[in-house]
């Protein structure tokens, strides 16, 4: 099975968890793509914006993950990259069921 980098930022997986060259549709591009153009609708004038990223990019990626594994914290924490602890900690700080 292939695995992601951030020295991929070409790459990313498909429904079916291969792995596809599409630069036009990396997250890599897309993360950028909405913070230029969230900075822009701001004005120019961001703030806080390293903490209001990784709220907006960690909730759905965790409902994501909960999802595709059945709701198993185990599976999920696995997924993720992350402890069991460290996953509970971050569904309850979210209040994601």
């Amino acid at each position: 099975m292939a695995t992601l980098s951030v020295d991929q930022p070409q790459q990313h997986l498909s429904a079916d968890h291969s792995v596809n060259n599409a630069q036009d549709h990396s997250l890599r591009d897309a993360t950028q793509r909405a913070v230029e153009k969230y900075i822009h609708e701001l004005g120019g004038k961001p703030m806080e914006m390293y903490k209001l990223v990784m709220k907006e990019v960690e909730v759905p990626l965790l409902k994501v993950i909960m999802k595709h594994t059945g709701n198993n914290q185990s599976r999920a924490a696995i997924v993720l990259g992350i402890s069991r602890g460290t996953l509970r900690k971050k569904i309850k700080e979210y209040g994601i069921d």
